[in-house]
């Protein structure tokens, strides 16, 4: 079966194909980055008019890199949600207007079972199960995965995200957006023993995270500098280094907790935040006393991509899944754990 997935959900447009006799055959991704940066953050509006200019000039792009017409495509993938409305209206009416005139089936797939399956694209891709830690601009969760739709929530942010703190710890420190690459470039020269940040909620039981207080006592610690006179190159060096890691530790403290709480011995890590070098290697370092192991996608199937809704919706659909036709699905806020495994397993 030969799926084309599409993804709209925020700033970037990601179209792939992927077959599931050859994998993933073609691949294609704008970002917007440098148009959102002029305004520090998203414009959902521009966000959803440039997905329209994108769109389809990159489908057809993947379609020749594959050497197929559309005429040759067999289903369509989505991201249906969560995300931004107006940009998840442009990915699901491309596809259902794609889907009707090609007489094929269209599915909506969930943006973070995309994420959380990104590591099946791999070479070396995990098996059932394991716990997975979603760590993004907008999610931060710990679940557990027995198989696909068998997810067990067992631990979320319940305040800003890791992605999200790393992106306003950014403005705190006077850098561009996004933060999180530039907060973690400014880190590596930062002296790792001047400051050390709380590691948040760490220190009671449980698997939530919380970002918000950290966030806090950056703003204190740079206020402090600031008024002294001390907030020089080396000192935001040294600010930018504590931030990260206490964020690494915090989440490497919280997946060291939820493999002991579920005795499972595969942590899969995906989302923008598990491209940190910092945090890949605590979290190596981590499994290695516990005989377990960690798969992460590759670099560019970190952050959102055409290729992880291919996937997902390639193994729903080989399930028997799929929309209505012309009842399209635009979720700005879906949680996870409302998913459910389809009927039939994929062949």
């Amino acid at each position: 079966m030969r799926v084309l997935g599409i993804e709209t959900s925020c700033d970037e447009t990601g179209v792939a194909l992927f077959d599931t006799e050859r994998g993933l055959v073609a691949d294609a991704l704008y970002s917007q980055i440098a148009m959102h940066a002029a305004y520090g953050g998203v414009v959902p509006e521009l966000a959803s008019r440039d997905h329209t200019r994108r769109l389809l000039p990159l489908i057809q792009q993947v379609l020749d890199e594959a050497g197929l017409s559309r005429g040759e495509l067999d289903a369509i993938a989505y991201t249906a949600g969560p995300g931004l409305v107006g940009a998840l209206m442009v990915g699901a009416a491309t596809a259902h207007g794609l889907a009707r005139a090609l007489g094929i089936p269209v599915l909506g797939v969930h943006h973070m079972e995309g994420h959380l399956l990104a590591p099946m694209l791999e070479e070396e891709r995990p098996d059932f199960p394991f716990v997975a830690l979603l760590v993004s601009g907008g999610h931060t969760q710990l679940v557990e995965v027995r198989g696909l739709g068998c997810y067990t929530l067992l631990g979320e942010s319940v305040d800003d995200a890791a992605g999200e703190a790393f992106d306003k710890a950014a403005k705190m420190l006077g850098l561009d957006y996004p933060g999180g690459p530039l907060v973690a470039r400014l880190a590596e020269s930062g002296d790792a023993t001047r400051f050390r940040f709380p590691r948040p909620m760490t220190d009671r039981p449980g698997l939530d995270f919380s970002f918000s207080g950290l966030k806090t006592h950056t703003l204190t610690a740079i206020r402090q500098l600031e008024s002294s006179g001390a907030l020089d190159d080396q000192a935001r060096a040294d600010v930018a280094r504590a931030f990260e890691e206490a964020v690494a530790d915090t989440l490497v403290i919280k997946c060291r907790r939820a493999l002991d709480q579920t005795g499972l011995k595969r942590l899969v890590v995906a989302g923008g935040v598990s491209a940190n070098v910092r945090l890949r290697e605590r979290l190596e370092h981590e499994c290695a006393k516990r005989d377990a192991r960690a798969y992460y996608p590759r670099g560019r199937f970190c952050t959102d991509n055409g290729a992880m809704i291919a996937y997902v919706g390639a193994q729903r659909l080989l399930a028997g899944e799929h929309d209505e036709i012309g009842v399209m699905k635009a979720v700005p806020r879906w949680p996870m754990d409302t998913l459910q495994a389809p009927s039939s397993a994929p062949a």
